[in-house]
Parts: structure tokens; C-alpha cells; sequence
């Protein structure tokens, strides 16, 4: 049960899922132009919020691997709001990490029951299975704060 004021779940899978079929390009964030998993998240943010919250800085595709920083996991605690439980739920904003003592480096969209969608290198923004490997490696889970915009929207699932 959602207790948060969120913006609700089904909007946030149903702008991800507009999103399939974008071209992965490295730092990209324009919806079927070309985005990466943290510019489908800042699409995301300025379809709900009209901009994004801070100008990013340069990253290089290896960013997580040269630093022992948390910087998306810190950016993701500052703009977001942390779910908390065992389980991703639908419209949630997944974080993964590769191995426990790494950064997190990818996000992905809870899109229906083990489903998320993501911007993955050299195949592009898709719907892939929750497997395992995927959901052993989530390390948070948040969700976009609600707007004035979408206070008491509820909105209806698209498959």
C-alpha cells in the first residue's frame, strides 16, 4: 500500500513505456532520439516536473568504476522518494548495483509483475524480465514526489 505522496505508479510505467524503442546513446535523454538509463530516468523527471532538478555534470560510461562514491544512490536520496520493503513494485524506480561493494550504476522502471524497462548499452530502452540476476542486484528502490500537477491522479494501466 502506497503511503507516500508519490506521483502515482501507473503514470510513471506508462511514460517509461512511451520510452521503448529509444536508441541507447551515451548521456542522451530525448525519448525515441536517443537516451542511457539515467537519461530515461531525467526524461522521466522532466515529463513530471518540466525540468530536471540540477545540471549534470560529465560522466564517462565507466564513471562508477573510477570512484568509491555513491553518487547516483545520494542523487536518488536527494531528488527522490526512498521506497522501502523486499519487493519492487510497479512504477518504482529500481537502482542496481553489479557487486555489493560497487556504486550503483544502472536504473530501471518496475513495468508490470517481474517486468521493468531500461536503456541498456547496444540494445536500447526495453521491457526485460525481473530474472534473478536483475533483482538480486537491486540496491534501492524510489519514487518521483507527487507534484501539485498529479495530486489525487490515479490514472489507468496501460499494458
Amino acid at each position: 500500500m502506497i503511503t507516500e505522496r508519490i506521483v502515482p505508479p501507473v503514470l510513471v510505467a506508462n511514460e517509461a513505456r512511451e520510452w521503448l524503442g529509444t536508441p541507447y546513446i551515451h548521456r542522451g535523454s530525448l525519448k525515441g532520439v536517443g537516451c542511457d538509463c539515467l537519461g530515461l530516468l531525467r526524461g522521466l523527471y522532466r515529463i513530471f516536473y518540466g525540468a530536471e532538478p540540477m545540471r549534470l555534470p560529465f560522466y564517462a560510461p565507466e564513471w562508477a568504476e573510477v570512484s568509491d562514491r555513491d553518487t547516483l544512490l545520494a542523487a536518488a536520496r536527494h531528488y527522490l522518494v526512498e521506497r522501502y520493503g523486499n519487493e519492487p513494485e510497479y512504477g518504482d524506480i529500481l537502482l542496481f548495483r553489479w557487486r555489493a561493494e560497487c556504486p550503483c550504476k544502472h536504473i530501471g522502471i518496475m513495468s508490470g509483475p517481474d517486468r521493468f524497462i531500461h536503456a541498456y548499452e547496444a540494445v536500447g530502452t526495453v521491457e526485460s524480465a525481473l530474472v534473478p540476476t536483475w533483482k538480486n542486484r537491486i540496491a534501492a528502490r524510489f519514487a518521483f514526489p507527487e507534484t501539485q500537477k498529479h495530486q489525487g491522479e490515479v490514472g489507468e494501466w496501460q499494458p
